[in-house]
């Protein structure tokens, strides 16, 4: 029998020699930073410092998707790799069983059952598994808000084409800042029709943190299914999934974990993976295995054993002074636009409510326009938001942004309000 341990050393051995160097300097950067003490900005900086970004412009959306730093792109690359050797066996007999080990450091990290855990490619699919999972009739209802994701919205319209279901949704307050308000909104739209529930953890055109957990309880008190949308929230801010007391959770992993895009992550309490159907089929003998909803034919090994470095570094910079930081930012540059008549925000900055992401709006600008300015004269990269009941910049700096390039982005800002866009 080929020894695993010899095998494995033998093929990655030349990629991790040529890649050390690099290695080295993402490994020092995390180094350091632990080392620093009594300068935070600092820390900051060399925690920058772990990342390969692109200097040469300032971006501002992180909620869609993030950079990896550079030991989850080597760790990436280097088992890449080694699925290239010989994939039928080095892929599916040396790397995938290594995703029992990713597995068992996601559930460790946010406090559930390894059992409980899949490994998805984004929080898109790890919600329609549990949108297309549950068996209903003509005319039953499935409730959410009108500021839920748009993917999301339009997996439950097409299973009204299909299936004659109904999607009722309900608008929220913007921002919010009465947690109960939230939870009556939902108790007051719900129907004896109703057969289950979406809730966004965090708002994607926002930020705003939604209750989940009392959500979640009000799905448990009229026992309806409710599905938590976990895209934005997951490695934001400082919690854990068991918290929540949820029965499904899905998100993704390559935007606040910093893991390879691509990557995400479907919770199911496991008294529930039985009644859940895959999205892809899956034999009856894994009827409750949580693995059947990750039958999806060949798949890279490389980008799920990559998200055991992303969380490496989750642990390393530390969940709760990763939390603060972002909102650190969040507040550094807007408290300094906040001065102006003319910016509207609509994301709560009471604590609690949000994290790194805000909505911001230059009343009297267009936005569109707005976006398109700041990336061609400024080389600042946003995202416009325009919904029925508002508008603005989503900004979402990330543990990366410097303080200097958010100077930039208010002093652009600040331009714009003083002197209006260009002809």
């Amino acid at each position: 029998m080929v020894d695993r341990r010899r095998f494995l050393g033998a093929l990655v051995a030349p990629v991790v020699a040529c890649a050390a160097p690099r290695l080295t300097g993402s490994s020092d950067a995390l180094a350091r930073a632990k080392a620093v003490t009594g300068d935070d900005e600092l820390f900051w900086g060399e925690i920058a410092r772990a990342f390969t970004v692109d200097r040469g412009m300032i971006n501002l959306n992180n909620g869609g998707v993030s950079p990896s730093p550079r030991l989850v792109q080597e760790a990436m690359k280097r088992h890449l790799d080694v699925s290239n050797e010989a994939p039928a066996y080095s892929m599916w007999r040396i790397l995938e069983p290594e995703r029992e080990g990713v597995r068992a450091r996601l559930a460790q990290t946010f406090g559930v059952d390894p059992e409980e855990v899949a490994l998805t490619r984004n929080a898109s699919e790890s919600l329609q598994i549990c949108q297309f999972g549950f068996d209903l009739q003509r005319g039953d209802e499935v409730l959410c808000t009108t500021q839920d994701y748009p993917r999301m919205i339009t997996t439950f319209k097409q299973r009204e084409r299909r299936e004659g279901i109904v999607l009722k949704q309900f608008k929220i307050p913007t921002p919010c800042e009465d947690p109960g308000e939230i939870v009556r909104l939902y108790e007051a739209n719900l129907t004896p029709r109703t057969k289950f529930i979406l809730v966004s953890h965090v708002v994607f055109l926002t930020g705003q943190i939604l209750p989940a957990k009392e959500v979640a309880a009000l799905g448990r008190k009229h026992g309806i299914p409710v599905i938590v949308d976990g895209a934005h929230a997951l490695a934001h801010f400082d919690f854990k999934i068991s918290d929540l007391e949820c029965d499904y959770y899905g998100s993704s992993l390559h935007k606040w974990l910093h893991a390879p895009h691509g990557t995400g992550m479907l919770y199911v309490r496991k008294d529930k993976i039985g009644g859940l159907w895959p999205l892809m089929a899956a034999a009856d003998t894994q009827q409750n295995d949580i693995r059947k909803f990750e039958e999806i034919g060949t798949h890279p090994a490389a980008n799920a054993l990559a998200i055991a470095e992303a969380l490496v570094f989750h642990e390393t910079v530390g969940p709760k002074r990763k939390e603060q930081r972002l909102i650190e930012l969040r507040e550094y540059w807007a408290t300094q636009l906040e001065r102006h008549e003319r910016v509207k925000f609509h994301t709560s900055r009471k604590p609690g409510f949000a994290a790194g992401i805000a909505l911001v709006e230059l009343e009297g600008v267009d936005q569109e326009k707005l976006v398109g300015h700041l990336w061609e004269k400024h080389k600042i990269f946003t995202v416009g938001i325009k919904h029925e009941d508002f508008q603005g910049l989503r900004i979402s700096p990330s543990v990366y942004t410097l303080k200097s390039e958010l100077d930039r982005f208010v002093a652009a800002m600040e331009q714009v309000l003083r002197d209006g866009l260009p002809a």
